[in-house]
């Protein structure tokens, strides 16, 4: 049977008692679709500073005990080295919306890794306006990454007071006429989510329509207004995975860091996922970029790389 991936047919399957023959299809189609193969990013995160002040966020502007850092664009090429020469083939530079780093800053640092390596660079600087995100197309920039984090409006505006959703589409809509792979997500188990609202997520990745996307749990940070709310479900990401990948059979869909976090120990490659990101963070700066409470290893990027080839071909995968 056909599952209906109409706006009710996803909120019903959502809340379907048994999940398994979703999980199967969606591996069925992942395995027709893209193959075998587990891609490695490499994810650098060189500014905590942030203007946002989203409810949900330990980067948030008004957090003032927060210490902040910026790497010089020297320290990001030196980790970018340094993941190229053990493998890593794409770069994911992530941040905070810090305008210190201007985007013709940001463009020579993108130059810069594309003239020294052959890697793939995603950016995920938040919003910017169709000018600069045309210099950093023109700088050599692969792919941008700019999660809706929720399409329902009420929800995006009590966690988004400075933004509207329809200002994030919009950038996601010019991203994708400006030629970049073009990625969103969004976050499962916000306080006021309901599995309609998980629909409309879902089907806002179609309508884009992404080429990745990264679906997570919500993890409350203690010092944010939602310290108090209760954690998303891994089981119920995965189930919004296994459905992204119905929906956007050729799209790449990582297991994300926080459902890690949750203790999904590598299931949801069962149903959907094809994509792992590994922090490459020098330790002097990795443990301030908390945009959720997480226990993280200082960074060995050698052997850290080592050891996800490994857990990935465990799973019958091929790590790339």
């Amino acid at each position: 049977m056909t599952p209906d991936l109409s706006r009710e047919g996803l909120a019903q399957l959502l809340a379907l008692e048994d999940f398994s023959p979703i999980y199967e299809e969606a591996d069925r189609v992942r395995k027709e679709a893209v193959g075998d193969t587990v891609h490695i990013r490499a994810l650098l995160e060189f500014s905590n500073h942030c203007r946002r002040k989203c409810a949900y966020c330990g980067l948030r502007a008004p957090r003032k005990d927060l210490p902040r850092y910026r790497m010089t664009p020297e320290e990001i090429l030196a980790s970018v080295r340094s993941a190229f020469e053990v493998g890593y083939r794409t770069i994911v530079l992530q941040s905070g919306e810090d305008p210190w780093y201007t985007p013709k800053l940001l463009g020579e640092i993108v130059q810069e890794i594309k003239r020294t390596t052959d890697m793939a660079v995603t950016l995920g600087c938040g919003e910017l306006s169709r000018e600069d995100y045309a210099l950093l197309r023109q700088a050599g920039a692969d792919r941008y990454l700019l999660k809706h984090e929720t399409a329902d409006e009420d929800l995006y505006q009590s966690l988004h007071p400075d933004g509207t959703l329809r200002e994030r589409v919009n950038c996601l809509r010019t991203l994708k006429t400006l030629g970049y792979e073009t990625g969103s997500g969004f976050m499962v188990g916000l306080p006021g989510q309901t599995p309609d609202v998980l629909a409309k997520d879902l089907l806002l990745l179609k309508d884009i329509p992404c080429d990745m996307a990264g679906i997570g749990p919500f993890l409350p940070h203690p010092e944010t207004p939602l310290r108090d709310a209760a954690p998303g479900s891994a089981e119920l990401t995965r189930r919004c995975v296994a459905l992204a990948r119905l929906l956007l059979p050729r799209a790449n869909l990582p297991a994300t860091t926080a459902l890690t976090v949750r203790g999904d120990n590598g299931r949801v490659f069962s149903g959907g996922a094809n994509v792992v990101m590994r922090k490459i963070t020098p330790n002097a700066y990795k443990r301030q970029y908390e945009i959720y409470p997480a226990a993280l290893p200082d960074t060995d990027i050698p052997a850290q790389r080592k050891l996800l080839e490994d857990q990935i071909r465990a799973l019958g995968r091929v790590p790339l």
